[in-house]
């Protein structure tokens, strides 16, 4: 799995469009092998961004967990810290 994929389910906030875009872009670009497609490869490039977009926006609206919403800031301290624990 691509390590700039973020987790976007159950949190306060919920995720943003940008997040979720920024979300398909990664996985497209680890699909197709580009970072940024040639012109000839374009529209497919950001059809595909586009229609992961969708799915993950539908995806996200029909989860549903009993569990509380987890805090952005949290998380993001809990992954700096193991960064730290594992490249020191």
């Amino acid at each position: 799995m691509c390590r700039n994929i973020k987790t976007l389910f159950n949190f306060e906030p919920p995720a943003t469009e940008d997040e979720i875009h920024a979300s398909a872009l990664q996985f497209v670009r680890k699909l197709s092998g580009f970072n940024k497609p040639s012109q000839a490869n374009e529209a497919a490039f950001d059809r595909a961004v586009a229609e992961v977009s969708d799915a993950a926006r539908r995806l996200l609206v029909s989860l549903h967990t009993t569990a509380p919403a987890r805090d952005r800031e949290i998380e993001a301290e809990k992954a700096k810290e193991r960064s730290r624990l594992r490249f020191g």
